[in-house]
């Protein structure tokens, strides 16, 4: 069965430049799958039919007048764009015309967008963004990464369900380990908040290690880490600052003088693997968790690799039917008392 993913060509820093390329380069490796190109169609079209007959047939057009801004107020996205490349996107999920959305646009307009098309699933209070960060054993998933900054115990809980189900789904294990992000391991560590929610996550039937500190991450001690989103836009941000600040730091010293850039090319093949295996680009693609729809975001500033990586993950969620497995889990959870936001 061929999986469709709406795509939101006009969102990002770089747009269709980067976006339609891409798209192009997932159709070449994903022989089921299809995607609609939204946007403009006078800028979408020339770039097209540049595509190859076999991949123009998996792809097509979808015409969106407006275009939703980086620094956009939510409000005004939500009132006044209605015909945006990303408000289409979220009305072709919602529909069934498309299995997966995903758009590299304002992060705050796709949250709201998307939450008001497609509405959150039963027992789920809030969605929350779920991304991978690379460790020193592989990767692990993060959430929430900054869609709610002010949590209760229960939507902790309910982060944990989210993303255990996520790397089951994309990695095909079993049992993922969840754990809690906190300031120490020890259960009486932690405000009210953190210390209610273990007792939640220590309750349910999940796999939950218990505490976990920031060292943890970047360890793989488990494979789904829990926070607030907050905690986890710091933790984001504050990764990726430290892997460009390392990056340009060796990238200096490699080129102080002639001495250190002959020492960079005996050690060019070393750092070449190991740029290559903490490339934060392989790692794009953030699924908004929760909703009556897959749809990812990838980072403003992807280019198509990272793009690509992206569709990727949209792609494998749709064929898991991600939101399927997250509202049977939720269907066997007891109900919690409504939670106001």
């Amino acid at each position: 069965m061929a999986i469709t993913i709406a795509v939101d060509c006009m969102g990002g820093d770089h747009g269709p430049a980067v976006t339609v390329p891409a798209v192009f380069d997932f159709l070449r490796r994903e022989s089921d799958c299809i995607a609609i190109l939204i946007g403009r169609e006078e800028v979408l079209r020339p770039l097209l039919q540049e595509a190859d007959n076999e991949l123009g047939q998996r792809a097509r057009i979808h015409h969106a007048s407006e275009v939703v801004g980086m620094d956009e107020p939510v409000a005004s996205a939500m009132r006044n764009k209605k015909d945006s490349s990303m408000r289409v996107m979220a009305d072709l999920v919602k529909a069934g015309t498309a299995d997966a959305g995903l758009s590299a646009g304002n992060t705050g307009a796709l949250m709201a967008i998307s939450r008001f098309v497609l509405k959150t699933l039963p027992g789920i209070d809030r969605p929350a963004i779920a991304s991978i960060l690379p460790t020193a054993t592989g990767h692990i998933y993060v959430l929430d990464l900054g869609a709610n900054v002010d949590c209760q115990p229960e939507h902790l809980q309910q982060f944990g369900i989210m993303g255990s189900l996520l790397v089951s789904a994309l990695e095909h294990k079993q049992r993922p380990s969840v754990g809690l992000l906190n300031i120490g391991e020890e259960d009486i560590k932690g405000n009210d908040i953190v210390k209610r929610a273990a007792e939640l996550l220590r309750a349910s039937d999940l796999n939950f290690y218990g505490n976990v500190e920031g060292t943890d991450i970047w360890k793989g001690t488990t494979d789904v880490v829990v926070c607030d989103g907050f905690v986890g836009n710091v933790v984001l941000k504050s990764s990726e600052g430290l892997a460009q600040m390392i990056y340009r730091g060796l990238k200096e010293e490699f080129t102080r003088n002639i001495f250190t850039k002959l020492a960079a090319v005996a050690a060019m093949p070393v750092i070449k693997a190991f740029k290559n295996r903490f490339d934060h680009r392989a790692y794009n693609g953030a699924g908004l968790l929760g909703l009556k729809g897959i749809v990812f975001k990838s980072h403003g500033s992807a280019d198509a690799f990272a793009f690509r990586c992206a569709l990727q993950r949209a792609a494998e969620a749709a064929r898991e039917r991600l939101p399927e497995k997250i509202a049977a889990r939720m269907a066997a959870v007891a109900p919690a008392p409504t939670i106001c936001d």
